[in-house]
């Protein structure tokens, strides 16, 4: 045994186990569907109370409904008043300081969101911090320093001469002082930047001098190298910076009793120091410490390639798997279903996807425009929800009404879907992929609870019916099973256990025993 324990203290990832089999993904070790919200959206916004005190009052809805884990938006202050904390200005201030022209955040004061924390432990719902690490924008002041501007389609092509640049990049923190942090950034920091506010003139420079090292070459080499993604670009090889966001992660964790982080941007952000961030926040908190991580791309090559390098540290939102249901939104009928999971993160590595239909970048009109149309989001959340595989997250925005590409009738059949996670899904999982616009699936239940049968159609036509023979076991010939979304509707199971379910068109159903 204790060699063992020296052989884990040489090698952080001696575990060698998927993620989501080690990671924390509720309060109780032994929750059997745990589930996570995206609780907010790009445009979030209360009238009559703070974001925070939003997500207080909701936290007891949403552990009844079966939610684990909530994904809070950036607690940080922003560079403006209104900042959703993408755009960081000070990681340390919560919403206690006041800088920029505020004391809260967008989302409320310090003392709102620790009340939210506190609520969300009272009802066995654990927090997750959305971690913005890749930049930092608002600076308190400029200065001059000598750069270089790049071509902003090969960050690696230099597109002048080295010249003195003016730009914004010193962050005194003049609101918070030293308290937390001593660290005041200037551009020794960073490495890029995208103004000379001398010349007024937007292009990406890369910051040059003195200890400077150019872009990182761990990151990802779209671009030429992707280093640079917007604000004033954070060099995480400086010793200061990662002494600084080594000290801030176990920070943020004790101060909010939050279990983990949602990584904002990982294509940007080197990579051996985002490793060290987690190794090293885990050591120093707990070793179950959850953590996803945002990358973008829809290429399972990709996304093999960085699942490999971090190590077991870290799960992924399965991007491949939300770009297929977006295509099936678009395409209708003329997507085939059987081929819905190829090619993505669920299939190929499911013990380290965290599967969403929607979030805040993929809405209408945002840089990342991918919306799930309303003709495939009910059949997109049950492929997530209802199976075995992979660790689903719901978006707030098709849950809540927040004035954008909600649906009431989405919302409806989705807290049903939600409902049937909690009670009916249990066991492996058979498939019945037949059918190019009908497919289906069945739970096979345990010793505690009876099969659940999904099928979802994508075809086109008012009036038609799909129906799909399917084997729910021996032990439930002669039962009867009971449409759960739709009232009314029932099957008998024969005596080898087989049932003929249906569905309507560009329908889904999920049938329970009776």
């Amino acid at each position: 045994m204790n060699f063992i324990h020296e052989l884990k203290s040489w090698f952080p990832d001696f575990h060698k186990r998927p993620p989501l089999q080690y990671m924390k993904l509720g309060p109780n070790r032994g929750t059997e569907h745990p589930l996570m919200i995206q609780f907010f959206t790009w445009d979030a916004m209360t009238q009559d109370k703070s974001w925070w005190r939003h997500v207080a009052d909701e936290i007891p809805r949403l552990a009844d409904m079966g939610f684990t884990q909530i994904w809070l938006p950036p607690p940080n202050k922003a560079a403006v008043k209104d900042g959703r904390g993408y755009d960081a200005y000070d990681l340390w201030d919560l919403g206690e300081f006041n800088q920029k022209g505020t004391i809260g955040t967008r989302w409320g004061t310090k003392e709102e969101l620790l009340n939210a924390c506190e609520i969300a432990k009272r009802h066995n719902m654990d927090i997750i911090i959305d971690a913005v690490l890749n930049h930092k924008i608002g600076a308190d002041r400029t200065e001059v320093f000598p750069a270089v501007p790049v071509d902003e389609n090969n960050r690696l092509k230099e597109t002048g001469p080295v010249r003195d640049i003016e730009g914004w990049t010193a962050y005194d923190f003049p609101g918070r002082g030293e308290k937390y942090s001593s660290l005041r950034w200037n551009q020794e920091h960073f490495s890029g930047l995208d103004w000379d506010h001398k010349t007024r003139t937007k292009a990406i420079y890369r910051i040059i001098g003195s200890g400077h090292k150019g872009w990182s070459t761990h990151v990802d080499r779209e671009l030429g190298n992707y280093d640079y993604l917007l604000g004033i670009n954070i060099d995480h090889r400086h010793p200061a910076v990662q002494k600084d966001l080594l000290k801030w992660g176990p920070w943020i964790l004790e101060t909010t009793n939050a279990v983990g982080f949602r990584f904002d941007a990982i294509k940007h952000i080197d990579r051996q120091f985002l490793l060290k961030f987690m190794r090293a926040t885990r050591s120093s908190t707990k070793a179950d410490m959850f953590a996803v991580s945002e990358l973008w791309s829809g290429d399972i090559k990709m996304c093999l390639r960085y699942i490999a390098a971090f190590k077991d540290q870290t799960s992924f939102f399965d991007v491949p798997l939300h770009y297929k249901f977006h295509e099936a939104s678009k395409q209708g009928a003329a997507f085939d279903l059987r081929l819905i999971m190829d090619d993505t993160i669920l299939k190929v590595k499911p013990g380290y996807a965290v599967t969403f239909v929607d979030n805040h970048d993929t809405v209408e009109g945002q840089m990342l425009e991918s919306w799930v149309g309303s003709r495939f989001k009910i059949q997109a959340y049950a492929l997530i929800l209802l199976r075995e595989e992979g660790y689903p997250c719901v978006f707030y925005g098709d849950l809540y009404p927040d004035g954008k590409c909600f649906d009431e009738s989405i919302a409806s059949k989705l807290k049903l879907l939600i409902q049937a996670r909690k009670h009916f899904v249990y066991g492996s999982t058979r498939d019945y992929l037949q059918e190019k616009n009908c497919i289906g699936f069945v739970r096979m239940g345990d010793s505690k609870h009876h099969p659940c049968v999904v099928i979802l159609s994508n075809a086109e036509g008012s009036g038609a019916v799909h129906s799909i023979r399917m084997n729910v076991g021996n032990d439930h010939t002669g039962s009867t099973f009971s449409s759960f979304m739709t009232d009314g509707e029932r099957v008998e199971i024969d005596a080898e256990g087989w049932g003929l379910f249906t569905c309507s068109a560009g329908e889904t159903q999920v049938w329970v025993k009776l």
